[in-house]
C-alpha cells in the first residue's frame, strides 16, 4: 500500500466507525421512552446520560391493558458498543413478556432463564422492574443488583434497601417483590449506579446519602425540577472528573389531592 494514501484510509474508516456508532445511537433512542408518561395521576419521567456514544443503561414505562403503570430500568456490565448490544438483547427480551401481566418477581425470573439461553462471558445486568396500580395505589418493585430506590414522602426521603442477583449470571436465582402502598403525591426515584457512583477528582464517590439528601430538600418538586437538579448536583461534585460510568434516572409520581 502506498504510504501517502494512509491518512485517506483512515479517515475513511474513522467516518465509516462514526456512521455505524450514530446508527447505534439511533437504535438506542429507540429503546428509549420518547416522552414522560401521564396516565391519570402517574406521572414518570426520565433522564439519560451515556459515558460514550452509547450506554448499556436502558429503561421503559408504560401503561398495561389492565390499567396498571409498569417501569424497568437496567443497567449492564461494562460499557460502550458491547454493552449498548446486550442491553438491546435484554430489552427485547422484557418487552416479550413484561406485557403479560406477571409480578415484577417473575418477569426478572423469565428475563434471567432466556438471557442464560444466550450467555455471554462478563456480561449481565442489573435491573429493577416495578408495577402500580391505582386502584389499590400498592407499587410492586422486584430488584437485582441496583442502588434503591429512593422513596420520597412527606416524612422525607429514604432508600429502600432492596437486593437481587442480577440475571444473566446464575440459574438458580429468583427474586422477591416488596410492595409499597403510595400516598397522593409520594414519588419514587429510579436510578442506576452510575449516578451513586460517581466520582470528585479526589476519588471520593457521590453516594446514596448525598442522593437521599438532595431529594429529601426537594421532596415536593416535578421530575422537570427534581432530575435537572440532580444532573446539576453532580456537576458541581465532580467538577473536572471525567464521567465513568452511563448515569440513568427515572422519576415516579403520583399526584396529590
Amino acid at each position: 500500500m502506498n504510504i501517502a494514501t494512509l491518512p485517506g484510509k483512515f479517515h475513511e474508516l474513522d467516518k465509516q466507525r462514526q456512521a455505524e456508532l450514530d446508527e447505534a445511537r439511533l437504535i438506542q433512542s429507540s429503546m428509549l421512552p420518547e416522552k414522560s408518561l401521564r396516565a391519570g395521576e402517574v406521572t414518570v419521567s426520565h433522564e439519560f446520560h451515556p459515558v460514550d456514544e452509547v450506554g448499556g443503561d436502558f429503561l421503559d414505562y408504560f401503561e398495561l391493558s389492565d390499567g396498571t403503570v409498569g417501569l424497568y430500568l437496567g443497567d449492564v456490565s461494562g460499557k460502550g458498543l458491547a454493552a449498548a448490544m446486550y442491553a438491546a438483547l435484554a430489552v427485547g427480551t422484557l418487552r416479550g413478556v413484561h406485557k403479560t401481566g406477571q409480578s415484577p418477581s417473575a418477569v426478572l425470573g423469565l428475563l434471567n432463564k432466556r438471557l442464560l439461553l444466550r450467555s455471554l462471558p462478563r456480561r449481565h445486568t442489573a435491573m429493577q422492574y416495578a408495577v402500580f396500580d391505582p386502584r389499590s395505589r400498592e407499587m410492586q418493585i422486584a430488584s437485582a443488583g441496583m442502588p434503591g430506590p429512593l422513596y420520597l414522602s412527606g416524612k422525607g426521603c429514604q432508600a429502600l434497601e432492596l437486593s437481587g442477583i442480577p440475571p444473566g449470571l446464575l440459574p438458580e436465582a429468583t427474586y422477591d417483590v416488596t410492595t409499597l402502598r403510595l400516598q397522593p403525591g409520594e414519588s419514587l426515584l429510579f436510578c442506576t449506579d452510575g449516578i451513586t457512583e460517581a466520582f470528585d477528582p479526589l476519588g471520593e464517590g457521590f453516594g446514596i446519602e448525598r442522593l437521599v439528601a438532595l431529594c429529601g430538600k426537594h421532596g415536593g418538586a416535578s421530575a422537570a425540577e427534581l432530575l435537572p437538579e440532580i444532573s446539576r448536583a453532580l456537576g458541581r461534585f465532580c467538577r473536572e472528573a471525567e464521567q465513568h460510568d452511563d448515569r440513568t434516572a427515572a422519576f415516579f409520581h403520583t399526584a396529590g389531592e
